[in-house]
């Protein structure tokens, strides 16, 4: 971009899953949207790509629903700490589709439908302007005069806007792998869930025959292990069902990608004092425990629901409570049971009481999801 302010009516700062979202359902309607991408190409990001079954029916309500035809499907639970194990099936069919993937269809189709995507800049600042709107200051010196924005910047806080620190110094950390032909065969309709001091791991099946690994653990046992792999085999020691599945296993992506600070539990709450021109989506909105699987459903929630406030002219407050109702309570629950897991003793009785009462994992899953009236109401094309 030059260094003249260019002007919008929308702003959409980021183009992962809740910006992408957005901006196509904006640009569907025919607003005039700019949509600004830090990352100049394709690329990786921490996500377990657990595609839950709302998540699959918001992205056929998007028009990118052909994708899933490439995505391993998923019904089955195994959860395990140590030697002990539970499965269970799920109460939906999911699906696993990388990220990458998914970010790129919903960017280039919002801009079949006419929103201006510019990649490779970040956006510094956000200006209240005094007539009104913001004006947004990008890494090239140039500026954006929008109406209206859509904060959409994922795990990245943005100066100004930052959100509260978390409880935890949790790292994330995730790589595609290669699985041996007998461990991927294992994995046929299944994620396999480990939970272990501090954190857990998820692995399951995504598109072009890999697998994705994504763990969440202490900052402090990442650097004390030194490295991905190093981390990764001593969690597998201590879980023989993970160990058995990640024997023979190589990289598949060309190297692990990591965050940290994640603020699980967060959910921002709509204040008086809070620019009601400006939109949160995504983790910006809330974060929920990676291991119950919607953050990708909660995602696309968030950024549909953003669009249809900013069509009606509703304030941001109307947006942000109408999110906080829909994923509050889910990320609530989510969050208390991260806490029962926290500890040795808790682990194991997570998993026992999965094993041991018939449908207790399936209603837990359910109750950590966005809720069916909820997503229903800004599909357009009932499923």
């Amino acid at each position: 971009m030059n260094a003249s302010a260019t002007g919008c009516d929308v702003l959409v700062v980021g183009g992962g899953l809740a910006g992408g979202a957005c901006a196509l359902r904006l640009a569907e309607a025919g607003a005039d949207v700019l949509l600004v991408e830090r990352e100049a190409g394709a690329h990786d990001k921490v996500c377990g790509e657990f595609l839950s079954g709302e998540a699959a029916s918001m992205l056929d309500d998007l028009g990118v629903g052909a994708l899933l035809a490439d995505a391993p499907r998923i019904a089955r639970l195994e959860l395990a700490h140590g030697r002990a194990a539970a499965r269970a099936d799920l109460p939906f069919l999911a699906r696993g589709l990388s990220r990458q993937r998914l970010d790129e269809a919903l960017l280039a189709r919002a801009g079949e439908r006419g929103a201006r995507i510019v990649r490779g800049l970040a956006v510094r600042a956000l200006e209240r302007e005094p007539e009104g709107g913001l004006m947004a200051r990008l890494s090239d010196g140039s500026r954006v005069r929008a109406r209206r924005v859509v904060l959409a910047t994922g795990k990245h806080d943005l100066r100004g806007h930052r959100r509260p620190p978390p409880e935890r110094d949790l790292v994330g950390l995730k790589a595609h792998l290669a699985l041996a032909p007998q461990a991927a065969a294992s994995l046929a309709d299944l994620v396999h869930l480990t939970l272990f001091a501090g954190g857990y791991a998820g692995l399951q099946r995504v598109e072009g025959g890999r697998a994705n690994l994504c763990l969440v653990a202490p900052a402090q046992r990442v650097r004390a292990a030194g490295g991905f792999e190093t981390l990764v085999a001593e969690i597998a020691r201590e879980t023989p069902s993970l160990s058995a599945r990640l024997a023979g296993a190589r990289l598949a992506s060309s190297a692990p990608v990591a965050i940290a600070r994640i603020p699980y539990g967060f959910v921002h709450r709509p204040g008086d004092a809070e620019h009601h021109d400006l939109l949160r989506v995504g983790d910006q909105a809330g974060v929920v425990p990676s291991f119950c699987g919607d953050g990708m459903a909660m995602a696309l929630y968030g950024g549909l629901s953003a669009a249809q406030a900013l069509a009606e002219g509703a304030p941001a407050q109307v947006h942000h409570a109408r999110l906080a109702q829909a994923i509050g309570p889910a990320i609530a629950r989510a969050r208390t049971l991260e806490q029962v897991g926290a500890g040795a003793l808790g682990r194991s009785l997570v998993v026992a009481a999965a094993r041991l009462v018939p449908g207790l994992a399936a209603r837990a899953a359910a109750a950590t999801r966005v809720p069916e009236p909820a997503w229903r109401a800004l599909v357009r094309t009932r499923p």
